[in-house]
């Protein structure tokens, strides 16, 4: 009686990156994940351009054109996803790549997380700067009790009502309060702060964070008001506490 052996399933590795592109690989990235990127030719990424640009830095050993890339962002049909985990039925490890820190979070990579659950596929993350968890512990607030907010309204209105929810939170409920904005808009975000939050409130400002530009600040609203830091397009966690 002849037969196949069954291969067995490859990996999905959630490959963290960078959080700027100045930051050295070795001072923020364990060595296992330069050791895990050269054993893998095929990546879901966020950006082609990018990702090539972050693989070249790893100093990757197979040839760039030989990388096979899927593209993942908004644009990106269902259909699609489904099939970029195709290889790994048959036996091979694939990757995704986040355009900075960690993979699935706050990243469209956690939609291929979820089919690869869906499909019984094993999901491997790896180690690296997530700067949620750094501007959190680099705050002083609450670290076994707090929510990260995404990105708040874009409506002026919206947005105001949402800060004074969140300020409520955080100072009855002890609740570190952590959100985003797109790094042109910081400074918008934080004028509606100041201007809305009480004068006791405290407020974190972590900013370019692993980057030699490093800034991560708490202080009450109040005290803010008297020194605005520059955050015109600088990556930026704002969180909320007592």
């Amino acid at each position: 009686m002849t037969g196949s052996l069954a291969v067995s399933k490859g990996l999905l590795y959630l490959i963290p990156t960078t959080l700027g592109d100045t930051a050295e690989t070795m001072d923020v990235l364990p060595v296992k994940v330069n050791r895990v990127i050269n054993t893998i030719d095929e990546y879901i990424v966020e950006n082609e351009k990018s990702a090539r640009h972050y693989l070249k830095k790893m100093c990757i050993q197979k040839p760039l054109q030989e990388i096979i890339l899927h593209p993942l962002n908004q644009h990106t049909e269902s259909s699609a996803i489904s099939s970029y985990l195709n290889s790994i039925t048959s036996g091979k490890n694939i990757g995704i790549i986040s355009e900075a820190g960690c993979p699935g979070v706050a990243d469209p990579g956690a939609e291929v997380v979820k089919l690869a659950h869906e499909k019984n596929i094993t999901v491997v993350p790896l180690v690296g700067p997530s700067s949620i968890l750094l501007a959190l512990m680099g705050s002083g607030f609450n670290g076994q009790n707090f929510a990260f907010n995404g990105y708040l309204p874009k409506e002026r209105g919206e947005r105001i009502k949402k800060l004074k929810e969140l300020e409520i939170l955080a100072v009855k409920k002890n609740q570190a309060q952590l959100f985003i904005e797109t790094p042109y808009r910081n400074m918008h975000l934080l004028e509606d702060l100041l201007g809305n939050c009480s004068h006791d409130t405290k407020l974190c400002i972590a900013c370019d964070l692993t980057l030699p530009t490093e800034f991560i600040k708490t202080k009450t609203a109040g005290s803010w008001k008297k020194q605005l830091p520059e955050l015109n397009k600088r990556p930026t966690i704002f969180i909320l506490g007592r």
